[in-house]
């Protein structure tokens, strides 16, 4: 206990050592009593005095004390070592107590703080704390990301850096009411993110709440993303909306003619072109169901590559030649130009081959009679090679060139499905491109042809 007013008490002592005197003084002129008597009277009314202005001193001492030592051993649990000495000493060892065992729990407060600190830097799904007026206390890492949050966000409502009245709704709500609110929350352009939003309250624990109890100190609402999720979602509905409309259209042509056929068609001259076509709408469909087969067995984790040193330009040569009769049915021109004799692929040679014969075979069906094709292989520093198909046929207008390596994606629906198109060549380029540790674009002007472009890791020298 600091004394705020020393002098005060030392004007007491003094006071009572002037009373002494003056008893004293008084005893031996008024009373004619002896130096020795005088000085016992006046010290047996002096004593009770300092004795009472003792007390009034201690007395608080005292009382600080007790308290400090009842919180010592109860509060922190811990043994009372405080012996039994003058009360300042007792004072002084459960001040020295409190202070080891506040800086012990501000030492677990501080690593409890750090590794909460951690957690939400090191959490994939958004945090964010508010206190009981909606204001924002925390906003972790992966939050900012996610919605492109301002440096500064403390002290803000949500509403103000992310603008949503639903969240804002939300959160109020769990403020007032104390409840779980779980929901989905999209959000607008240009961020164009789904997020699946949880809002918990923060509950004040028993020694924490009055008599009447206490609403909530806050709210936690923790934003998972869902975007990839959703566009996953949309994917496979039209992924499988497509295979719906590919396989549709030939069953029901070779549905019709065999009703056809079968309703007495078969006998006569026309039964052999119903035959021919039912043959055509069939060998359509096994090549659908190759092609799906093929790409989930690049997609599957049992898919391995035979890796191997491959001359790009025998390469190359090998696959000219195996497209070539499609090509002089139409009277197009193939040519290889700017390969090096000496480049060498590291790749799966059969792999490969399906990939440059997938892009020729669109070359050629989207050529006019009379186009050209022509392929060409060069180095790309450090350690890759770039082929390259390009033709001068009806080409592909820029909004769909981001979208031709889709499954059963078409520029000209109509257009495709007269040419034999599955709609799944170029897809199983891109996956067969990124197996291999390539990737691959498209480069295209309307009506002035188009060039694919394919990057694969050469062979280390």
């Amino acid at each position: 206990m600091k004394i705020q007013y020393p002098w005060k008490w030392m004007s007491y002592f003094i006071g009572l050592l002037l009373l002494f005197l003056l008893i004293q003084r008084m005893g031996q002129i008024f009373f004619k009593f002896s130096f020795l008597l005088s000085s016992l009277i006046g010290l047996s009314i002096i004593i009770p005095l300092a004795y009472l202005l003792v007390r009034s001193i201690t007395r608080p001492i005292s009382h600080l004390t007790q308290k400090a030592t009842q919180w010592v051993s109860d509060h922190l649990a811990t043994p009372n070592r405080i012996g039994p000495t003058d009360e300042l000493q007792k004072l002084s060892r459960a001040f020295d107590e409190i202070e080891i065992q506040f800086r012990t729990k501000m030492d677990e407060i501080s690593k409890e703080r750090d590794s909460l600190r951690t957690i939400l830097r090191g959490m994939s799904e958004g945090v964010l704390f508010v206190d009981e007026k909606g204001r924002i206390l925390v906003a972790n890492d992966a939050l900012r990301q996610f919605l492109s949050l301002p440096p500064t966000v403390a002290k803000r409502t949500p509403l103000e850096i992310i603008r949503n009245a639903e969240l804002e709704e939300a959160i109020q709500k769990v403020l007032r009411e104390g409840k779980t609110i779980s929901f989905e929350l999209s959000l607008p352009s240009p961020l164009g993110k789904t997020f699946e939003v949880n809002v918990v309250g923060i509950v004040p624990s028993k020694d924490e709440m009055g008599a009447e109890g206490e609403g909530v100190r806050g709210a936690i609402a923790v934003f998972h993303d869902k975007t990839r999720l959703k566009e996953l979602e949309k994917i496979r509905q039209d992924f499988v909306a497509n295979v719906s409309h590919e396989l549709r259209t030939p069953l029901t042509t070779i549905k019709g003619y065999v009703e056809t056929l079968l309703e007495g068609a078969l006998k006569e001259e026309v039964a052999f072109q119903f035959i021919q076509v039912i043959k055509r709408h069939t060998d359509r469909l096994t090549k659908i169901v190759e092609d799906l087969l093929t790409l989930s067995k690049i997609e599957s984790k049992e898919f391995q590559l035979k890796r191997e040193e491959i001359s790009a330009a025998r390469l190359m040569e090998e696959v000219i030649h195996l497209v070539k009769g499609e090509a002089e049915r139409k009277n197009i021109r193939l040519s290889l130009s700017e390969v090096h004799p000496n480049l060498f692929l590291l790749g799966d040679p059969y792999y490969l081959e399906q990939i440059l014969i997938n892009l020729l075979d669109n070359a050629i069906k989207y050529t006019p009679e009379g186009g050209e094709i022509i392929l060409s292989v060069k180095e790309r520093p450090p350690d890759e090679v770039e082929l390259s198909v390009k033709d001068n046929g009806i080409g592909i207008p820029e909004e769909d060139l981001p979208r031709i390596f889709e499954r059963f994606y078409r520029v000209d629906k109509g257009r495709s499905q007269e040419l034999g198109g599955t709609g799944l060549g170029l897809s199983i380029v891109k996956h067969l491109a990124h197996a291999h540790g390539g990737k691959v674009w498209a480069e295209s002007q309307l009506g002035k042809g188009s060039t694919f472009y394919l990057t694969l890791p050469a062979y280390p020298k």
